[in-house]
C-alpha cells in the first residue's frame, strides 16, 4: 500500500468542475446543501474516516491478493462514491493497479464524463471514455417491440446500467483484474441499484458506509470540493435527484436505516426519535428496504444435497 499520510488527490492539482456541469444551475446547488452534513437530523453512529480509510486501503489490497488480480476497473461517473472509490484504490494498489472507466450514454452524462476524466488524469490512472449511445440504440433495435425502451426510464435506465457493468466485466477479464463496485450502503439498504448492473461486482468497498459516512471520509481524502458539492443523482434524466427519487435527502435516509435496520426500531418511535421527519416519510424508506431484500441476496434455488 503506498503512504498512508498521502492522499491519492496530492498527486497532481485537483481538477476544476467542467463548465457546463458548473452550469446546470441555482437548484442543483440548492440540492446539494439539503444533503450537507451540516444539516444532519441526528447524529448516529458515525465511523472514525481516518480509521475507516485504513480499513478499506486493507481491504482492498487483501481482496486483491486473494483473488490473485492484478488490479481493479472502476466504473467512474465524476460523482462521489466512484471518486472515493477509485482514489482508495489508488492509496491501496497504486494507479497502475486501477483501471477507470467512464461510460456516459446521453448528453446529460457528457459534462459529468468530462468530470470523470480530469479526476482519473489527477489519480493518475488509465481510463478509458466509451459512449455507450450507439450501443444502446442498437440494443433497442433489436428488443423486441414488445419491450420497447423509448419513454420507459427504468427500463432504459436498468439496460444503461447492465450494460455498463457488462463493459467493466469485459475491461476486467481482459487485464485480469476485479470489477470494484461503487454502492455504499444507502443504496444498498434501499435497493438503490439495478440488478445486475451497478448492483454487480466483485467487491464494495464503500458498502458499509452510508452516504453521510463517504461525504466524511471524501473530506479525509481531500477530494475536490465540486465533487462533493454534487446533488447525488442517477444521470439518466434531466433533473434527476436521488433525494426526489428515494423521498427524502440522505441525511435523513441515513439516520432512517440506522435506526430502522441496523437498531430495529418501528417507524413511529423512528419519527418520535427524528422530530423533522414525518412517520409517512419513515415507513415509505422502511417499506423500501423491505421490497428490495431479493438485491441482496443470491438467486434462490431449491434445497438439496445435503443442504
Amino acid at each position: 500500500m503506498g503512504d498512508p499520510r498521502s492522499t491519492a488527490f496530492e498527486s497532481g492539482a485537483a481538477p476544476g468542475r467542467s463548465a457546463a456541469a458548473a452550469n446546470e444551475g441555482e437548484s442543483a446547488a440548492r440540492d446539494a446543501s439539503d444533503d450537507a452534513p451540516g444539516n444532519a437530523v441526528d447524529p448516529l453512529d458515525t465511523p472514525d474516516p481516518s480509521a475507516e480509510r485504513d480499513r478499506i486501503r486493507t481491504f482492498l489490497d487483501d481482496a486483491v491478493a486473494a483473488a490473485n488480480a492484478d488490479g481493479v476497473v472502476v466504473n467512474m461517473s465524476g460523482g462521489l462514491d466512484s471518486t472515493v472509490t477509485a482514489a482508495l484504490a489508488v492509496e491501496a494498489l497504486g494507479a497502475d493497479r486501477v483501471y477507470g472507466l467512464i461510460l456516459p450514454c446521453n448528453k446529460i452524462g457528457a459534462p459529468h464524463a468530462r468530470d470523470a476524466e480530469a479526476l482519473a488524469d489527477t489519480l493518475g490512472i488509465e481510463h478509458d471514455t466509451v459512449h455507450l449511445q450507439p450501443l444502446f440504440a442498437q440494443f433497442g433495435a433489436v428488443a423486441p417491440d414488445r419491450f420497447d425502451l423509448h419513454d420507459e426510464p427504468t427500463r432504459s435506465g436498468n439496460a444503461i446500467a447492465r450494460l455498463r457493468m457488462a463493459m467493466a466485466y469485459l475491461a476486467a477479464n481482459a487485464t485480469g483484474r476485479l470489477v470494484c463496485g461503487t454502492t455504499n450502503r444507502s443504496e444498498h439498504l434501499l435497493g438503490y441499484v439495478t440488478k445486475h448492473g451497478d448492483g454487480a461486482a466483485d467487491l464494495l468497498p464503500l458498502g458499509h458506509l452510508y452516504k453521510t459516512d463517504v461525504r466524511a471520509l471524501a473530506d479525509e481524502l481531500d477530494v475536490p470540493e465540486f465533487v462533493v458539492e454534487k446533488p447525488p443523482t442517477a444521470g439518466f434524466l434531466p433533473g434527476q435527484r436521488d433525494a426526489d427519487e428515494l423521498g427524502a435527502p440522505y441525511d435523513v435516509i441515513d439516520a432512517v436505516l440506522q435506526l430502522g435496520v441496523d437498531r430495529g426500531l418501528d417507524a413511529e418511535t423512528i419519527a418520535d426519535r427524528l422530530s423533522d421527519v414525518d412517520e409517512e416519510t419513515v415507513a415509505d424508506l422502511l417499506a423500501r428496504h423491505r421490497v428490495s431484500a431479493h438485491k441482496r441476496t443470491m438467486p434462490p434455488m431449491p434445497a438439496g444435497r445435503g443442504e
